[in-house]
């Protein structure tokens, strides 16, 4: 059976995933020269009985999708199937993909509609079944829930995951509730056409008030659970960040982070490229001091923060996209969550009772 790749990307461990297209393949399922003696007939019908499983309402969306061929160009339902014809028939599956269990996990769904499905994803959630994850992630709970609703397609891969954000990053995420859906979204983040905006707390302050991060990533040499930057191309694939100075605290600095790209942990590591390393990102070494003074006091501090937000200081704010029905560009922003909202108050009163203001920092 031949296959061809739609998007590729590289394996990575289930809990290194940020934002980075589904591995969807296009499978042939049916290649047939019609006989001679074929009578005329529906090409729906035709494929719907040679296919084993298919029904005629899921043939007929294939083939508004493009999804069969006869004599290699695209046709409509009420074609009749002529002897001599050569047909070819395709679906989109994820290579890879496993059984998933459903579970009554509890969403933060912010937007539906019947092609679909943007939820708010709280920190310390994986996104997608793997392994040392094989339940309790975010595909468990929405295949749960769209079975509830008799929402879903059999076929769709990966319950519609079109793109990943990692476990301890929150904020918005997007899945596709059809086929046609999936594609047209996958293409959408393939292009780079997807708006999305972070917001990180970073370690140190800003000389500038925006900039851009350009640099190729790829596997770090020697740690093969971090990315790191090749300036110089040698390596990896480009990544491009916009950031912008939110808000100063001195030691610490709120920035928005705008992806051109989108790549395996890129503000994690485009931050850290320019000195900025994520607050408490473990991974990366944010979860020591990085900057600040030798006081005993402030590291008690810094401690406290750390409690407050136990993970790296990032969140999904805003996502936009072209809608794959109806063509409309949609736009959608969330809420700083509570353990960050609690960081930023501790540092916004650290600041304050210093005395600093703007200049100073």
């Amino acid at each position: 059976m031949a296959t061809t790749q739609i998007p590729t990307i590289p394996d990575t461990e289930n809990d290194i995933y940020e934002e980075e297209v589904g591995d969807i393949i296009k499978i042939e399922t049916l290649n047939i020269i019609v006989d001679k003696g074929q009578e005329l007939t529906r090409i729906d019908k035709f494929v719907q009985v040679r296919i084993v499983g298919a029904t005629r309402s899921k043939v007929q969306q294939g083939i508004d999708d493009g999804m069969v061929l006869v004599n290699g160009k695209p046709v409509k339902n009420n074609y009749k199937v002529r002897p001599l014809d050569h047909i070819v028939a395709y679906q989109y599956k994820v290579e890879g993909s496993e059984l998933i269990i459903p579970q009554n996990i509890p969403l933060e769904i912010v937007y539906e509609d019947d092609d679909v499905l943007l939820i708010n994803k709280t920190p310390n959630m994986v996104v997608h079944p793997g392994a040392g994850n094989p339940n309790g992630t975010l595909i468990n709970g929405v295949m749960y829930y769209l079975q509830q609703k008799n929402a879903i397609e059999e076929d769709i891969p990966r319950m519609g995951l079109v793109h990943r954000i990692d476990k301890d990053t929150s904020g918005l995420i997007l899945f596709a509730k059809t086929t046609k859906a999936m594609v047209h979204l996958a293409q959408q983040f393939k292009e780079h056409t997807v708006k999305r905006r972070y917001n990180a707390l970073v370690w140190g302050d800003f000389e500038e008030e925006e900039g851009t991060i350009n640099c190729h990533m790829d596997r770090h040499e020697r740690n093969r659970m971090q990315f790191d930057c090749y300036p110089d191309g040698s390596k990896g694939k480009h990544a491009i960040t916009h950031y912008k100075v939110l808000e100063r605290f001195g030691y610490v600095t709120l920035v928005e982070c705008i992806l051109e790209t989108g790549r395996t942990h890129q503000i994690r590591v485009h931050m850290k490229h320019i000195g900025h390393t994520l607050f408490n990102d473990y991974r990366y070494g944010g979860e020591r001091i990085l900057k600040g003074t030798i006081y005993t006091k402030y590291k008690q501090f810094v401690e406290n923060c750390f409690t407050l937000i136990p993970r790296q200081a990032l969140h999904a704010r805003t996502l936009g996209f072209v809608h794959p029905t109806t063509g409309l560009e949609m736009n959608f922003t969330s809420e700083l969550p509570a353990d960050m909202n609690a960081a930023l108050a501790k540092w916004r009163a650290y600041t304050k009772s210093k005395g600093l203001n703007d200049q100073e920092l």
